[in-house]
């Protein structure tokens, strides 16, 4: 396994900028909010620490770019940030999460109040439930887990016409694993940062995917007709878990991330962080360093504390079940409860 450390001036420096103009900027956050951006520049942190790289599959050494800091991220023409009469995220479900239509919209709720927690200032709205069918979209078996697949283009294509004319972003989510093109395996996602939209699938995060039992694989491997999407009626969804609930989370606010013009983090560890396979993506912790912090913060405008309880009062939320509903799963966001209370307890001191 590999540490990468970055000396404390570089990350000074990543997060506080070289620019008069930005480091004056800088300024104006709180002593308190000043100590904690400034509590991952140090070694040791009690909060922040080192990116780790544990081989070769990983995304850092397969991908190797140049680190965003927050200077380039301020500086790149091309970033959105949500202006007056564009700020809302739209959320379109495709297909249905778990078993029964109620369970889907329970579902998506968690994730539509998780969002607006993260994205603190926006409004998060879902979009009415629509069927594979409507989305018009190319399907086909992947050949190593003969599990259906939709094309990731033909559902951004879609959602270029279903989003509203004052949405800051609109992302498309979906239970139905995904394929970019016809060489590709399948993707996790795929976003068209410049127009605000993304698709992401969350069926590779139920812990049976990969296993040959895992029972959204067909039983019949025929050719399917390309105008035929009865084959997705009553199609299995993986049972909503609060591990599988944690990885959602995460992988919604990564890829909306994107779509604000935050790259892939190499400061310190990060849910901006890359990942290449499953075990890469639950060793990302589930919020933002310091630096990418300061990325969002300046893009939405909002109160570091405020994002921070809106987050904490979710997962407080998630213990109690109301009529008709289940409570929300939040045992695996445990740990991030308490990361957040120290968080909270240094802006307070």
């Amino acid at each position: 396994m590999q540490v990468i450390e970055h000396p404390v001036e570089t990350l000074r420096t990543a997060l506080v900028s070289s620019r008069k103009d930005l480091i004056e900027q800088y300024k104006q956050y709180s002593k308190e909010e000043r100590k904690l951006l400034e509590d991952g520049l140090q070694p040791g942190s009690a909060l922040f620490n080192p990116v780790t790289v544990h081989s070769d599959s990983d995304w850092i050494p397969s991908h190797p770019e140049a680190p965003q800091d927050f200077q380039s991220f301020f500086s790149n023409p091309h970033r959105r940030s949500p202006s007056k009469g564009h700020k809302t995220i739209y959320m379109q479900t495709i297909g249905s999460f778990g078993e029964g239509e109620d369970i889907t919209e329970q579902y998506v709720e968690w994730l539509r109040q998780y969002c607006q927690a993260f994205y603190h200032g926006l409004a998060v709205k879902l979009l009415p439930t629509v069927t594979v069918a409507s989305t018009g979209c190319t399907f086909r078996v992947n050949n190593n887990t003969y599990n259906l697949q939709l094309h990731a283009g033909d559902l951004l294509n879609f959602l270029k016409k279903k989003k509203p004319k004052d949405a800051f972003c609109i992302v498309g989510i979906t239970m139905i694993d995904l394929y970019p093109r016809d060489s590709w395996n399948f993707v996790f996602g795929q976003a068209s940062l410049n127009e605000g939209m993304g698709v992401f699938s969350f069926a590779r995060y139920d812990d049976n995917f990969y296993s040959r039992s895992y029972p959204g694989r067909l039983k019949s491997t025929k050719k399917l007709h390309p105008d035929d999407y009865t084959v997705f009626q009553n199609y299995y969804t993986p049972p909503i878990t609060s591990t599988l609930l944690f990885r959602s989370c995460k992988t919604l606010t990564h890829e909306i991330g994107h779509i604000f013009g935050i790259k892939h983090c190499q400061w310190l560890q990060c849910v901006m962080q890359g990942s290449n396979h499953l075990e890469e993506s639950d060793r990302r912790p589930p919020d933002l360093c310091p630096v990418c912090l300061r990325k969002l913060q300046t893009a939405v405008g909002f109160k570091i504390s405020d994002r921070y309880e809106a987050l904490l009062g979710w997962i407080e939320d998630g213990g109690r079940s109301s009529e008709g509903h289940s409570a929300k799963p939040t045992e695996a966001f445990l740990e991030y409860k308490q990361w957040l209370c120290k968080c909270i307890s240094m802006l307070e001191a």
